[in-house]
Order: structure tokens, then C-alpha cells, then sequence
């Protein structure tokens, strides 16, 4: 066994690409290859570097048999976009659906976002920034495999149309795609095309069946922890005894037991703490284990979840950072009045597949397989590491079992350990954190304290409301800061409370950001996953106040925003709400904006041996633009369970500095007999999509705590919910 040491001070740096034309066709053997970049707008990349030179890959081949792969530029993890992205480009290229593949696109400029400038799947927008881009490119394709026919027929290109695959042209002659691949390579890509009017879609809005599904369920299908020494040969696994506070540096190792286990080659400092390295996982993990390593606290966060939650509360008595500059004095004199704080704890991402990478130094550059959300940020901490410039560094997209955001984290930790751990080991090494690592290891939704003081007058509406936040920032110390934080507020932590769309008078909300030295991420639905639980539970404690129907209460603060009004009676009306539930039986509804998108939900609950059952869920969703109504289905039911998940048991709690919390017996997740029956609902309407993979976690919460209410008439102002 190697063993080796290294203290280093890694600092990451991410590169974003810049405003760029349309790319010309680029070469490719036996086929048509389409590849541009259109980018309409970047707050991102003002904060970053010179964009790195990678040679352009294609978003769309078509080979000579027909067939037709897309390279899909973001991240799938269950979201789906394998197939709708694919689906865009069908619609335009009039291809033949049952001919689509799809494969996740290496990092490379060409694959930025383009809003973002940078590669990143995050925000529910991997459809919305696509939808044009991905479309367009189907539209070139089609027009120059037209050109390359009609070249060949020797006829006008606008007495040729396509249909299915085929490019049909005068006189009924028709051909495959896959005849005219290599000529449509040759010609110039055209500037301009036509897309398509949305009433004659054949291909989006059509429930279509997932193409990754198949390789999903017989096995083919990679994900980052299928990367195995039949693919990449002499193959290590690395596991990192990670510091048990967070700031703990490593003071000495002792690695005597060890030394001579059997499958064990090295034993590796790094930046975060200590990495054994071997020929499988159980000997990583087990010289792990074995492994004796000395800390230093010096710099350690030593908080406990107790001390901060008081800490918050005394921060809250203070005056803050103003987030929505309303007058809330008229609270004070209402005549009614209601005062509440809210809790909610530290969450972990707890994604199925834990996190992994796996880099391979290959002579002057490196290359890494992982199934990563910040393609761009990843590649270049990778770089820095590695002391290699980004183009260097080839990153593969891997399939990802789940991440929430974990993935896409502006520190690169897991990344930068994993290349680490290769650099110093000069072997392929694949790193692999276990559920322990990953509940244990950071990066977690903030804990949060808020405090609501609303008054009513004699009439029962509102006439102020008084909003205060305590947590630590998403984005402080991040390359987003400069722009996402302004006048001391963190848009993320108030988002939901300063931009509601209810019509309030008098509405004031600060924020407090505090600094306790644990790692905080943006987590499904960011910080709509507490400001919606708050939001959506007072407006309904109004309603009581008021001697109002929940439902028709918050109408009358949606006069301006129609959009979510109609959420709202749809949801009303689809649940049969205003009707007895069953007995025993508690409804609660609420709705919520987010992602540029609008969700209700309805839940029936009961209560068995103290334990919440949450029974039905009626969903509706207004998100534009629905482009495959079965992915939107499965993600609003998705964003349900993540949310039920929360509600019901999520909490990661500190004591002197350390997690408590391991793996799901003490982090528990929904299971799936608790599964609520669901229905979900689209508004119709919209040209183009808006987000969907996050808007349906955060008003779950808030609508199974209104149901437990009209159950007992106990206000859930804490979770997990305790009843």
C-alpha cells in the first residue's frame, strides 16, 4: 500500500461561456450534424471567467439508416429530459419518432444554458431554455436535408415538403432522411428558419413514453456508479473519512491497521480529509473504517440545532435587512390579529444514488464520468485542481439516480475531492460516498425561523402583515453573490413572501442572514420550501379569523393574478372542495407560484395513532405550455412525495457540531404504501413551458397542515409535523 499526504487550500473557479452565433454545420462522417448556441440574455456570466475552448459537439446527428440521435445538454435524473428534449427536435424535423435516441452531452460550451451561459440543470428550466433552441435545430436539419434532396432531384426546394422521415418532393417522390445526411452535412446551415405554430404539433403535448425507460429497467442504463473496470481498466474505488464537524482540518493520520489489508493501495490526504483507495468499495470502506485519523477543531463549526434556533429567535427581535418595504404599522391596531413563528430544520438532498466520481489522468489532460448539474462549474474546479486548463478536462455526463441539487454545487466539493484523490494516486479512481457520507457530509436546506404578525379590521381583510426570516444564505460566498444578493437580502431565502402574489396591504418582510458555518444548497423548490409552508398556513389561520371559506379568503387577494386564481378554483373544483369530507377526514388546500409556474394542491388527511395519513392529493398545475403531459404527471407526483417527505419526517439536527442523522432509519423518506392517491390537473394554455420539476414541492406542506387543522383544529407551525 501508497500511502500519501497532502495538506491543500483548493479554492474553485468556474468559467461560463460568452454570447455566440449560431455555430455553422460541422463536419462529421456518415451524416448530418447540427450544433449552435443561442443565448438570449446572461446574469451569470458577468461573474465568471474567459469561456474555455472546446471543440463544438453536435445537439442533433442523423445517420444514413434514419435514425436520429440528440445530444441532450442537461442532466437527466428522473426529470425526463431525454425525451423531451428530443421531442422539441422531432417536432421541427418531421423525423420518425420511433427512430429518436437521445444521449446526455459531454461539458462543452455549446451545451450552456441560455439564460444562465453556463452548463447547469437546475431551477425547473431544463424545458423552458431548450424549448426554442432544441426546436430550432430540428427546424435547420429539416431545411437542409430539403436543400440536399431537392440538389439531387434537381427540383425547387419549396416543392418538397417532409413527413415522418422522409423528404417528399414532386410527383409524390420520396426518400429517408438518412439518403441526404451526408450532403445536408455539406451545405451551410441557414440563418433563419420557420418554427412550427403550436396547433399543428404532432409530437409536443402528446403523452409520449420515455426513451431512457427501457435501459432503466433491464439494466443497460448508466448511471455514474456503473463505471466499472470493464470500462475503464485498472479501476479504483476511493471512500474519504470526512471530518465529523464541519471546518475540522486533518491533524494526523495513522493508517497502522491499514497497512496490508487485503485490496487496500493507497491511503490519500486531501483537502477535506483522508480517501483510502483500493481495487473494490469494501476494501475502501473497510480500510476507511480502520483508518485512525487525528482532527484539528480549531475552525470547526461546534453549533447544535438548539443554541441556533434560540440564536434566530433573539436575531429576530433585531431590526433587518428589508426585502419588501411595505408599512406594516396598521397591525398594530386591527381588530384582529394574528401572531405565529414558524420552524423549519436543516434537510439533507438524500438522493437514491449517493454521490460518486470517477477521473482517469490521461497524459496531459484528465477525464471524469459523473452525473453532474453544473457541467461548466465542475469542469473548471476539476481544472484548477488538476492544474490543467478546462478544455483539459473532458467531463462525460452519467445518468444520476436523483440529486435535488446536490449535484449542483457552486463548491464542486465532490468533484474536487475525487480529482484530488486521482492526481495524488496516479490510478483511475472512482469516489464514492455512501448514504452515511451523504447525510452526514453537508450541503443541506437551511434552517429557518420566521415570525408573522397580520392584523384584520372589523371587515375581516387584511390591513398589514409583518414578516420577518432568520436563516443562513444560499448564495453568500458563492460567484453568485453579486447579483443574487442585494442590500443584505438573499432573493432565495425571501423568495415566495417578496414577490407573493397575493395583493396585501401593508405587507413589510427583512431578513436576517446568519453565518454558522454549515454548508448550506439550494434544495428542491430552493427557498419556496419553507416561505410557501409560511405563506399558505397563515393565509388560511386569516381566513379562520376572518369567519371565512379558506378558498374564498385568498380570492380576494388574486384579483391581480388571474393566472393564479384559476389554479386555485380549479383545485377547488377538481377535489369537490365545500363538500364533507369522510369522517375522520381533514381537507386543506394551498397554492403557490414558483419557476415561473403555478400549483395547487388539495390533501385529505387523518390522523392514526398520532401519525399524519395524508390519503388523496388533487393537484393542478398551470405551466405553460405542457410538452409531455406524462413527464409534467410524474413530476408534480414526484415534487408531492419530496414535499410529504419534509412535512412528514425530514430534519437533520446538529449536537456540538455533529450530524446525528445517518442513512433513512433516522432520515426517513415517504414510503410507498404512504403514497396519497393523486390526481393531477393541467390549466390549459401558454406558448411556451414554464418550469415544472420544482413548483409542486412547496405548497404540499402547507395543504396537509390546513387539512390537520380542519381535522383538530391544531395549527402545524413546526416541521416535521407532530400532531
Amino acid at each position: 500500500m501508497k500511502q500519501l499526504a497532502r495538506n491543500a487550500s483548493v479554492s474553485t473557479t468556474s468559467t461560463a461561456t460568452s454570447r455566440r452565433d449560431f455555430l455553422k454545420a460541422s463536419a462529421a462522417t456518415g451524416g448530418l450534424v447540427i450544433g449552435f448556441n443561442l443565448f438570449t440574455g446572461n446574469r451569470i456570466a458577468h461573474a465568471q471567467a474567459a469561456p474555455p475552448v472546446v471543440p463544438p459537439n453536435a445537439f442533433l446527428r442523423i445517420a444514413r439508416d434514419g435514425s436520429v440521435t440528440v445530444q441532450v445538454k442537461h442532466l437527466e435524473f428522473g426529470q425526463g429530459v431525454m425525451t423531451s428534449l428530443p421531442m422539441m427536435v422531432a417536432e421541427e424535423l418531421d423525423c420518425d419518432w420511433s427512430k429518436v435516441r437521445s444521449e446526455l452531452a459531454p461539458a462543452a460550451p455549446q451545451y450552456a444554458h441560455t439564460m444562465f451561459g453556463m452548463q447547469i440543470t437546475g431551477g425547473s428550466s431544463s424545458v423552458v431554455n431548450s424549448f426554442t433552441q432544441m426546436r430550432t435545430a430540428g427546424a435547420m436539419a429539416r431545411s437542409m436535408l430539403i436543400s440536399a434532396a431537392a440538389a439531387q432531384w434537381k427540383v425547387d426546394p419549396a416543392q418538397c415538403s417532409t413527413a415522418n422521415g422522409s423528404v417528399i418532393g414532386p410527383g409524390g417522390r420520396k426518400a429517408g432522411f438518412g439518403e441526404f445526411a451526408d450532403a445536408a452535412n455539406a451545405l451551410k446551415a441557414p440563418e433563419k428558419v420557420a418554427l412550427k405554430d403550436a396547433r399543428d404539433f404532432r409530437i409536443i403535448g402528446k403523452p409520449t413514453r420515455r426513451i431512457d425507460a427501457p435501459a432503466k429497467v433491464n439494466g443497460t442504463a448508466k448511471f455514474g456508479l456503473d463505471v466499472t473496470p470493464k470500462m475503464i481498466p485498472n479501476l479504483h474505488t476511493a471512500v474519504v473519512k470526512h471530518p465529523p464537524m464541519f471546518g475540522a482540518r486533518v491533524a494526523k493520520i495513522d493508517a497502522s491497521k491499514v497497512n496490508g489489508l487485503p485490496g487496500v493501495t493507497h491511503v490519500v490526504q486531501i483537502s477535506n480529509g483522508v480517501a483510502v483507495v483500493a481495487k473494490n468499495f469494501w476494501a475502501a470502506k473497510k480500510g476507511r473504517d480502520l483508518l485512525q485519523v487525528t482532527w484539528d477543531f480549531t475552525n470547526a463549526s461546534k453549533a447544535s440545532s438548539a443554541d441556533l434556533k434560540k440564536a434566530y429567535r433573539d436575531q429576530m427581535q433585531k431590526p433587518g435587512a428589508v426585502a419588501k418595504a411595505g408599512n406594516a404599522d396598521a397591525v398594530k391596531t386591527a381588530a384582529k390579529s394574528v401572531t405565529a413563528e414558524y420552524d423549519v430544520p436543516f434537510l439533507a438532498h438524500a438522493p437514491m444514488e449517493p454521490l460518486n466520481c470517477t477521473v482517469e489522468f490521461k497524459g496531459d489532460g484528465c477525464e471524469i464520468w459523473v452525473g453532474s448539474q453544473f457541467q461548466t462549474v465542475d469542469q473548471g474546479a476539476a481544472a484548477k485542481v488538476a492544474g490543467l486548463k478546462p478544455e483539459q478536462v473532458k467531463l462525460n455526463t452519467m445518468i444520476a439516480g436523483g440529486g435535488f441539487g446536490r449535484r449542483a454545487n457552486p463548491a464542486s466539493d465532490y468533484i474536487i475531492e475525487a480529482v484530488e484523490i486521482a492526481k495524488e494516486a496516479k490510478v483511475p479512481v472512482k469516489t464514492v460516498w455512501t448514504r452515511e457520507d451523504d447525510i452526514k457530509g453537508g450541503y443541506y436546506r437551511p434552517m429557518y425561523v420566521h415570525k408573522v404578525s397580520a392584523g384584520l379590521d372589523a371587515a375581516g381583510k387584511i390591513v398589514g402583515w409583518d414578516h420577518t426570516v432568520v436563516g443562513q444564505s444560499i448564495i453568500a460566498g458563492t460567484p453568485f453573490e453579486p447579483f443574487m444578493v442585494k442590500d443584505g437580502v438573499d432573493a432565495t431565502s425571501v423568495e415566495g413572501i417578496a414577490d407573493t402574489p397575493y395583493d396585501i396591504p401593508g405587507m413589510r418582510a427583512t431578513l436576517h442572514s446568519t453565518k454558522d458555518g454549515i454548508p448550506s444548497l439550494w434544495w428542491r423548490s430552493v427557498g419556496h420550501t419553507h416561505t410557501a409552508f409560511v405563506m399558505e398556513t397563515m393565509m388560511d389561520e386569516l381566513a379562520k379569523a376572518a369567519g371565512q371559506d379558506p378558498v374564498e379568503f385568498r380570492r380576494g387577494y388574486l384579483a391581480k393574478h388571474p393566472r393564479v386564481l384559476k389554479v386555485l378554483n380549479l383545485a377547488a373544483e377538481k377535489s369537490g372542495w365545500g363538500s364533507k369530507p369522510a369522517k375522520g377526514v381533514g381537507r386543506g388546500i394551498a397554492v403557490h407560484e414558483s419557476f415561473g409556474s403555478v400549483c395547487a394542491h388539495v390533501a385529505d388527511v387523518s390522523i392514526d395513532k398520532g401519525q399524519i395519513k395524508v390519503l388523496r392529493v388533487v393537484s393542478v398545475i398551470d405551466c405553460g405550455l405542457v410538452v409531455n403531459p406524462l413527464t409534467v404527471t410524474a413530476q408534480v407526483e414526484s415534487a408531492t412525495a419530496y414535499g410529504l417527505s419534509a412535512a412528514l419526517y425530514g430534519q437533520v439536527t446538529l449536537k456540538d457540531g455533529e450530524v446525528e442523522q445517518s442513512n433513512f432509519h433516522d432520515y426517513p423518506v415517504l414510503r410507498l404504501n404512504e403514497m396519497p392517491k393523486m390526481e393531477v390537473h393541467f390549466v390549459e394554455g401558454g406558448t411556451m413551458p414554464t418550469g415544472v420539476g420544482e413548483p409542486g414541492t412547496p405548497p404540499v406542506a402547507p395543504a396537509v397542515a390546513n387539512a390537520v387543522f380542519a381535522l383538530t383544529g391544531k395549527r402545524l407551525r413546526e416541521m416535521p409535523f407532530k400532531v
